[in-house]
């Protein structure tokens, strides 16, 4: 049975959809004013995930993520650069597309754009002023009235006064009534981008752009509705007052938040010049080193990115990727041989173990430490010849991980980029690396141990290492992750 912490209600939930085995799932997408982020991508690798397993375990999901591709920075941004907003904005969300594929990251059901919902989102707050629950100004703009919506900072738990104003924006904004109300539409300065509307040249809101899109794809009730942490308030509580003053219903039954990203215990941030862009990281490693990084706490903590990490968990993945190798040159050697009890019965504890780690709340801490469990497990039944067993918990862990959108990239080529990497930083080439293999295995043969410490003392020096495996065989490596 799946449990969900419901930051509504705050406390674990039995999940259930609001209509059979239909989950309707939306989470906020990201503002096309630069370039994608650690954290952008820790948001978008988690949704992807627990839109994953409530497929794996049989709901037929409708998950919307959406761009704001029209915001104040867009526009600031594509000032300083002298191009137009909606070019700059495109040219952002197609590298973002690249890099999450690069990355792993299934597509959502539908990616909605706010530029093709302005529409949409003009008739909705139409509907909230006829409603009384939103106003327009002289000066062009619209807000929502606070004061209409009884219920307004329940949701992020905040109360009337100071508290409940932090994160709304103080400066003045004339035509406002009440410092809390928050705008729907903004009028068009002079060289601004806009739309007509019945108020005027303008723009959208920030927070009318999800209500619209989400209820637009999704219908006016949302199974599941997410977004960092950060997004609880205003952002949220926003969307939730919107939302249900125009519709009189619940906006979303179960609300689901990501922590935030942390670079060596410090916030992310311009100033410290400490943010993390998605392509540099993909430039360095593969993307099931930099997702393993990122599920590796709970979902909800703050994670926190210290130096070396990712060349830890890429020694990791490493070491994985080359057992699975391994696993395929045996059993294509003994003609794929049929799994014994063994390896049904570990296949059989790793279903189990997996799904009851991800119905306690998509808790894939617990299900990638187990991981490197099955990882030891593994390799002891390669140890003992019982490669039709690998070979059956081989498949089954990429079955599994594979929900997590882990281990299924072809072995052979994770590990010879891995070790192509390392090699250029020993400034070893592999002719070389396997030229001082050779001369170990002969002084080894010759009883000539000295010389033989000598050429493998050299070739360590420099990141290679000279394995002797159970058995008698050996080869060569690098050494990953440092």
């Amino acid at each position: 049975m799946l449990k969900v912490y419901n930051v509504l209600n705050r406390k674990k939930e039995e999940f259930k959809p609001v209509s059979g085995n239909e989950v309707k799932m939306y989470a906020c997408g990201i503002t096309a004013s630069g370039k994608a982020h650690i954290g952008h991508a820790y948001q978008a690798v988690i949704f992807d995930v627990i839109r994953s397993y409530l497929e794996y375990i049989g709901y037929d999901v409708t998950y919307v993520r959406n761009y704001t591709d029209v915001d104040d920075k867009i526009i600031i941004r594509a000032r300083e650069l002298g191009v137009d907003p909606r070019q700059y904005a495109e040219l952002i969300m197609a590298g973002i597309d690249r890099e999450f594929e690069e990355l792993g990251i299934h597509p959502p059901t539908v990616c909605s754009r706010a530029t093709e919902c302005v529409e949409d989102m003009i008739n909705f707050i139409q509907k909230l002023i006829d409603g009384g629950h939103a106003y327009p100004t002289e000066y062009g703009d619209v807000y929502f009235d606070v004061e209409s919506f009884p219920g307004y900072g329940k949701f992020s738990n905040r109360l009337e006064g100071e508290e409940l104003l932090s994160g709304v924006r103080n400066e003045t904004e004339p035509g406002k009534r009440n410092d809390r109300d928050f705008a729907l539409w903004k009028h068009a300065g002079d060289d601004e981008i806009f739309w007509e509307s019945p108020w005027g040249k303008g723009r959208p809101g920030w927070h009318i752009e999800c209500s619209t899109m989400s209820m637009k794809f999704l219908g006016e009730t949302l199974d599941i509705h997410g977004g960092g942490k950060d997004l609880i308030f205003p952002h949220h509580e926003n969307e939730i007052a919107q939302s249900e003053a125009l519709t009189g219903k619940q906006f979303a039954k179960y609300w689901l938040h990501n922590g935030l990203v942390k670079v060596n215990g410090q916030k992310m941030s311009k100033s410290l010049g400490n943010g993390i862009l998605l392509e540099d990281l993909l430039k360095e490693f593969p993307g099931d080193v930099i997702k393993l990084t990122l599920l590796m706490n709970s979902y909800r903590s703050d994670i926190n990115i210290m130096d070396g990490i990712f060349d830890s968990n890429e020694s990791k993945i490493y070491d994985i990727y080359r057992l699975f190798a391994k696993i395929d040159r045996r059993a294509e050697e003994e003609g794929n041989p049929e799994s014994g009890q063994q390896g049904k019965d570990l296949s059989e504890r790793i279903r189990r173990e997996f799904t009851e780690a991800m119905d306690n709340d998509f808790n894939t801490a617990v299900a990638v430490a187990n991981l490197f469990g099955y990882y030891s497990e593994l390799q002891k039944l390669l140890a003992k010849n019982l490669i039709g067993d690998a070979v059956e918990v081989k498949k089954t862990l990429q079955e599994v991980y594979g929900v997590l959108r882990l281990l299924n990239s072809d072995p052979s080529e994770i590990t010879d980029r891995i070790k192509a990497k390392y090699l250029a930083k020993s400034g070893v080439t592999e002719k070389e690396a396997a030229d001082a293999f050779e001369k170990w295995l002969a002084f080894k043969g010759e009883k000539d141990f000295a010389s033989a410490d000598g050429i493998r003392n050299g070739m360590l020096e420099k990141g290679i290492v000279f394995v002797t495996e159970r058995g008698g065989g050996a080869y060569w490596d690098v050494k990953i992750g440092k």
